[in-house]
């Protein structure tokens, strides 16, 4: 399994499935680096904040990719399943594609997760399992594509200018001229970025969020993660709020977004992603974080 740095998965499912993590790159006045290993979250809330400067990113290299597969099939892996950040929201994916024609489609199968942050890591969490399990490459693929397509990834932001300034706003740029007036909730919708409804409030908005959580839930089985960047409160009572009132919860992730997505939804910003537990997930989850 290889994926890249923004499906901000916990770190010990990363070493128990032995997936390979691809890291974006983020570049900072005065300073450019990978994802997680050079630059992390805290430094890009800093920038944003204290120094009001912008943070920009770009994807892997296809050579980056390259690398990934390379060191998979010398680790015994035969096939390979590549899952990545929404194509709408970065050229990942397209590097991924690139990489794979030089190590050989055959080989490589690349998918397009249409999501982002764990909106990506639990289709990349549904292939490992299945992997795990004894499935095929295929079969494993297909648990890739069917997770993301029933995974639903929500968010409210202090403000739209982090999504603006990025170019990664898509049918939410409407907003912008009533930004200061309403606290939209947004969602991931078709890869891209869009606006589900306007409140008034912050408070009705992370409301509204916990509301459109439970929805989406239905009587599950699902499993949760919460995102926040700089807002380890907000992200707490949210998580208390959707474990309190989802019936069908198996796991539940509370995590920071990294520097990658971080960069383009500000400090302040809180999420939740909602997907539906398979067989073996609800049978045995792996543990939570809370």
């Amino acid at each position: 399994m290889v994926t890249d740095s923004t499906a901000y998965l916990p770190a010990r499912l990363v070493e128990r499935y032995a997936i390979e993590v691809v890291p974006l790159y983020v570049v900072m006045a005065g300073r450019s680096g990978r994802e997680g290993a050079d630059i992390g979250p805290a430094d890009v809330a800093r920038d944003l904040t204290a120094r009001g400067h912008r943070v920009s990113t770009s994807r892997p290299t296809p050579g980056d990719f390259v690398g990934a597969y390379r060191r998979r099939l010398a680790a015994g892996a035969e096939r390979i399943v590549s899952v990545h950040l929404s194509a709408e929201l970065s050229g990942t994916v397209d590097a991924a594609r690139l990489a794979a024609a030089q190590v050989g489609e055959h080989v490589v199968t690349v998918i397009d997760s249409r999501s982002a942050a764990m909106g990506n890591g639990f289709a990349v969490l549904a292939a490992a399992r299945a992997a795990a399990a004894g499935a095929d490459a295929a079969a494993a693929a297909r648990a890739a594509r069917d997770t993301a397509a029933r995974t639903r990834t929500l968010f409210v932001v202090d403000t739209l200018d982090h999504l603006r300034h990025g170019g990664r706003i898509g049918a939410a740029a409407s907003l912008i001229g009533t930004a200061l007036a309403v606290k939209p909730v947004l969602h991931v919708a078709e890869g891209r970025v869009v606006p589900l409804e306007k409140v008034r409030t912050s408070a009705r908005a992370l409301a509204r969020l916990v509301q459109r959580g439970v929805e989406a839930a239905g009587d599950g089985p699902v499993m949760v993660a919460v995102h926040h960047l700089a807002a380890p409160e907000r992200a707490e009572r949210l998580a208390a709020d959707l474990e309190e009132r989802i019936p069908g919860l198996h796991e539940l992730y509370v995590s920071e977004l990294g520097a990658a997505v971080g960069a383009h939804v500000g400090p302040g910003a809180v999420g939740l992603v909602v997907a539906p537990a398979g067989a073996a997930e609800a049978q045995q989850p792996d543990p939570g974080t809370r």
